[in-house]
This record gives structure tokens, C-alpha cells and sequence, in this order.
């Protein structure tokens, strides 16, 4: 945990955004994977974490806006849960790690809220992704289960995201230990990554090396020679000279903070015919797009700025033609870049999207849009010092997509379909990297991982 003084500071700087009523954060309990006993790795709510940095499942806690009280609420272990688990903190001594000086059980919590309830005082809570969540909510107040996150707090969200959105020192040394482990597991890709091995065998090294370090990984790892599916997570392939892999990856701090890099591998050690041209495409537009990210740039029209890039390349090599300003308004050039080119990070790899994108990446001075590709960026608004963001621009190379927009006659000005066709094979390309933006610009976060074209060959080879 960071100091108390720090969370006391956050959870007042919240406690004065609000004049009345609840501030309730309910963490996470322990998930079975097929029985109560047997669970999936633990993974505490992020805000919960922010606020109260107690990092142990079934506790909430309680900000008293009225009365200006901050109260955790859990239970204490039993002799049966000694036995299975050893001694372990009361939830007065948990609490008091994080500034807390008061405390209750699950039952005072109960009637704490009932007792809100009955007088009419509003009880203030964040979008809930889990169903346990979201039905112990509805035995607390009332409200059922389908119908909970139409009751979120809209005025909550936003102040925790007005809050989280910009991170301290401390979390960005946190997010440097992140990357410390991912620099790693690049590395370590980079070398072992052969013709004739199955994915598998990178992924499962990489993970290896994240548990060895006592880390875990901030999502599950994608590495695939199939990189045009975006979140690929089957490992199942045995790679072949010529291929490239697309790794993407992350590991946790130690107070679960993520990193999320990505490199693309020449299996064989030599990235082949178009696959150069492609390479370079996409790291010019990374480049682009590091130079142009600084306080008060739209992060909407930094995406732009890579996407009309990777249409000048590709235009280079006959895939695309006539007006590219005209083509990437029209977004014809999401036929090879389907997604955004980044998003926020901290706790959550999408940092906070649990509370919903419309609150953390957009505002009044910037809409989402519903062209498809351009829809998918997470991120439009201005960027302001503190935030950390991915930058990852990519080309892929989608057989179905290829088929489904030449049926419809689709961007016919702009796409050369018999060049596209030649490509069905390709794959993917993205790369990667972690930027915390500055009060002049951005600065890359952690030890650099070869990105060069050259260096990435000389550990694949």
C-alpha cells in the first residue's frame, strides 16, 4: 500500500465534491472457478484500491458526505478461516493502514444503508461489472439486479474519474515496475520465438516469467501469428518461417498497476517482402503519433494523424488510392486499422472503463463516433498532464472484412480490392508502448524494448 496520508487525501479531495448523502465502494469477493473453495486468482475493484487500498476480498466502505466519516466495513476471520489461511489483520487494523479510524462489520453495513434508505438519503455508487456485486446491492438497497447500473451515480463517476484519470508519482513508479517485468517478457519472446514451436510455448514462458517475478499478468497474453484478430487469446498455432507474431502483453505491479506493450516477431528472424514495408509503416506512425501527443491535443485528432500515415504507406504499396484526406474522413482506411490508437492506463490495462467510456474518454467538447474503427477509440478528449496512455497503431489484414466491403462496393475510390486481395495471408502488425503525458509533451514510461526494425531482428534471429 502507499501511505495512509495519501489515501486519506484522495478520499477527502472525493468527501468534498459532496455536500450530501453515501459514497459507497463495494470491493470484490473471491471468484470459484467450480466449487466455493477452488477460486480464481483474487483481483480487487480498482476504485476500491484508489480510495482504500485494502487489497482483500468482501470488504466495502462507507464515505459519510454529511457527516464527514470515512467507516471500512468487513469481517473479521474465524478460527475455521485461520486454519485454512493463517492469522490475519482485523478490519480495524486493515483499515487503519489506510487512514480509516472507523470500522464495522457486513451487518452494521446493513443497517447503515437500510437506515439511509428509510430517510431518503441518497446513496452514491459506480457501475457494478460483476453479478455478486451487483446482488448483494440489491439486498442492500433495494434496487434489483438488472436495473442497478441504470441507478450508478453519474455524479460519482465523475468525480472518480476526475481524480483517477490523472496519476500521481507514486502510480507512475508503479506502472514503471509494470513495465520493468513486460520489458522482460518481450525480451525473452524475442529470443525464443522459433519456427516449428507452438505459441503456446512463448506464452507459456512469458507467463512463467511474470509468476517467477511475483507478478501476474494485468490480462491474459495475445500472441498469435494470427495478429489480425485483435484479442486473440488461442495459443494453438505452430509458427512458421515468414510468419510474423504479434505479442501483446502485460504484467501487474505490486499494487496492480498495468503495463500493456506490444512488439511484432519475424518468425525466423527476418521480417519478409511486404512485411518490411508494412513494419515501417506502422512504426512511422507510432513515431507520428508519440511527437504529436502533449497537453491540450485532442487524443481524437492524434488517432487521425496516425490513421492518415498509415494511409500514405499503404497507398505506397497500391492497397489504397485517390484522396487520403478525403478516404480517412470517410473512414475507408479502417479496412486495415479497425480499432484506436490507444487508450488510458493505471490500474485497469482500459483504465476505468468499468465506469464507462462515454465519462473517461469523452466530454461535451468531444462526440464518439459511429463510424466503424473510428468508433472503437476509447479516447477522444484533450490531454492533460498526468495522463497516462497506450500508443498503438497497427495494420490488419482481415480476410472477411476484405470480402464483406468488396460485396458492398465499399470505398471503390479509395481501395485498390485486387492489391488488398494479395494480403489475405499477412496477418497483423501493432506496436506498442506506455506514455505518461507531461506539462510540454509525453515521456515514453519504462527501460525502451527494441522497436527498430534491425533490433528486432537481431534477437529474433
Amino acid at each position: 500500500m502507499f501511505d495512509a496520508d495519501i489515501y486519506v487525501a484522495r478520499r477527502t479531495k472525493l468527501q468534498q465534491q459532496f455536500k450530501h448523502g453515501l459514497l459507497l465502494f463495494i470491493g470484490n469477493a473471491d471468484s470459484p472457478m467450480n466449487y466455493a473453495d477452488n477460486t480464481y486468482h483474487f483481483r480487487q475493484d480498482s476504485s476500491f484500491l484508489y480510495y482504500w487500498g485494502i487489497d482483500d476480498p468482501d470488504l466495502a466502505a462507507v464515505i459519510d458526505a454529511d457527516a464527514g466519516t470515512h467507516t471500512v466495513y468487513g469481517n473479521d476471520f474465524t478460527i475455521d478461516d485461520i486454519v485454512w489461511r493463517g492469522p490475519q489483520p482485523t478490519i480495524t487494523e486493515r483499515g487503519a493502514m489506510a487512514g480509516v479510524t472507523s470500522a464495522g462489520t457486513r451487518d452494521d453495513l446493513a443497517k447503515v444503508l437500510a437506515d439511509a434508505v428509510r430517510k431518503g438519503r441518497r446513496v452514491h455508487f459506480l457501475p457494478q461489472y460483476r453479478a455478486d456485486n451487483a446482488q448483494w446491492l440489491d439486498r442492500l438497497i433495494g434496487i434489483r439486479v438488472d436495473a442497478i447500473n441504470h441507478h450508478a451515480s453519474v455524479p460519482l463517476i465523475k468525480a472518480v474519474v476526475s481524480q483517477r484519470a490523472y496519476k500521481e508519482p507514486g502510480e507512475i513508479r508503479e506502472i514503471e515496475l509494470a513495465l520493468e517485468v513486460s520489458h522482460d517478457m518481450h525480451v525473452l519472446a524475442m529470443k525464443i520465438a522459433k519456427p516449428g514451436m507452438y505459441e503456446r510455448e512463448v506464452a507459456g514462458a512469458m507467463a512463467g516469467l511474470v509468476e517467477s517475478r511475483g507478478s501476474q499478468l494485468a490480462f491474459p497474453i495475445i500472441f498469435s501469428v494470427h495478429g489480425e484478430t485483435l484479442h486473440n487469446h488461442d495459443h494453438g498455432n505452430q509458427m512458421q518461417a515468414g510468419q510474423m507474431a504479434v505479442n501483446d502483453c502485460g504484467a501487474d505491479s505490486p499494487l496492480h498497476y498495468a503495463s500493456d506493450i506490444t512488439r511484432t516477431i519475424p518468425i525466423g528472424g527476418k521480417f519478409v517482402g511486404p512485411q518490411r514495408e508494412l513494419y515501417q509503416a506502422v512504426l512511422r506512425a507510432h513515431k507520428k503519433a508519440l511527437a504529436a501527443a502533449r497537453p491540450g491535443v485532442k487524443w481524437m485528432d492524434v488517432h487521425l494523424l496516425a490513421c492518415r500515415s498509415l494511409a500514405e504507406d499503404l497507398k505506397a504499396i497500391g492497397c489504397m488510392k485517390g484522396d487520403l484526406d478525403a478516404a480517412v474522413q470517410a473512414g475507408a482506411h479502417a479496412m486495415f486499422f479497425q480499432c484506436g490508437l490507444g487508450h488510458m492506463m493505471g490500474f485497469d490495462v482500459h483504465d476505468m472503463e468499468g465506469l464507462g467510456e462515454q465519462h473517461v474518454g469523452y466530454d461535451p467538447t468531444v462526440t464518439r463516433s459511429t463510424q466503424f474503427g473510428l468508433k472503437s477509440l476509447r479516447m477522444g478528449r484533450a490531454l492533460e498532464p498526468g495522463m497516462v496512455m497506450t500508443v498503438e497503431p497497427g495494420i490488419y489484414m482481415i480476410p472477411t472484412l476484405m470480402d464483406k466491403w468488396k460485396a458492398e462496393g465499399k470505398f471503390t475510390d479509395f481501395l485498390n480490392y485486387d492489391v488488398i486481395n494479395k494480403f489475405r495471408t499477412f496477418g497483423g502488425i501493432r506496436v506498442e508502448d506506455d506514455v505518461v503525458i507531461t506539462k510540454t509533451g509525453s515521456r515514453s514510461l519504462g527501460k525502451p524494448i527494441p522497436i527498430e526494425m534491425a533490433d528486432v531482428e537481431a534477437l529474433a534471429g
